[in-house]
């Protein structure tokens, strides 16, 4: 799906994807200290907007300028400290630049990709780490294509965690985790088939070597 196709799945209902944060971005990020983060491919900013209101300084990227009214008018909503951490960029993740090594976590969160377009993406998003920093990857994972429910049918956008730690395998990068998760989906927002059941997610955890220089939560 290019942007056109995905400001017009945006346009055709109100929040895809819901206010509340991915199930496995809160129970990877919730005990990180709050620094400086980069959502990748952010949809309408559920994710940032979380991320935000733990004290991070959110840069939320996604080529869907749809998409990106909708973040900007929930952000409207916020508390004005909380607002004022958030910035939101039009622009394609296969091409985004961000400042070399600026980053404390790098978010890509069901970013569907071709095997090429997608090594792009993350060894970019790898070398956008500060020293200490996260790499977190979430997507639909290849075995959900039959034997899970909902995601892409097209088994070139989907991949394993065995495919991303292959991606980085030269970034330098210490692996934290890399599995296969299981989510109970039900009627859920963005699943337009209206399945149910069990979808298999793939997840990868990464951290840059280094002490990191951004103070703790109770410090700030």
């Amino acid at each position: 799906m290019d942007s056109q196709d995905w400001d017009d799945r945006y346009a055709a209902g109100e929040l895809v994807w819901g206010t509340e944060p991915n199930r496995w971005v809160v129970r990877e990020l919730t005990d990180l200290a709050p620094g400086h983060a980069l959502d990748l491919a952010t949809g309408e900013g559920r994710n940032a907007i979380w991320l935000a209101t733990r004290g991070w300084e959110v840069i939320g990227l996604d080529f869907s300028a749809v998409a990106l009214e909708r973040a900007e008018r929930l952000t409207a909503e916020l508390p004005d400290e909380v607002a004022d951490r958030l910035t939101w960029r039009h622009g394609d993740a296969r091409s985004f630049a961000a400042p070399a090594a600026g980053h404390d976590l790098v978010l890509i969160a069901y970013l569907q990709l071709p095997a090429g377009d997608r090594r792009a993406v993350l060894r970019r998003a790898a070398d956008a780490l500060a020293p200490g920093g996260t790499l977190l990857v979430i997507g639909h994972d290849l075995r959900n294509l039959t034997e899970g429910v909902g995601g892409p049918k097209d088994p070139a956008v989907l991949f394993t965690p065995e495919d991303v730690l292959a991606d980085l395998a030269d970034r330098g990068l210490r692996t934290v985790r890399a599995e296969r998760v299981h989510r109970e989906v039900g009627a859920e927002r963005g699943h337009r088939d209206g399945a149910s059941g069990t979808a298999i997610d793939a997840l990868v955890r990464l951290e840059r070597p280094g002490r990191p220089v951004r103070p703790a939560r109770g410090d700030r």
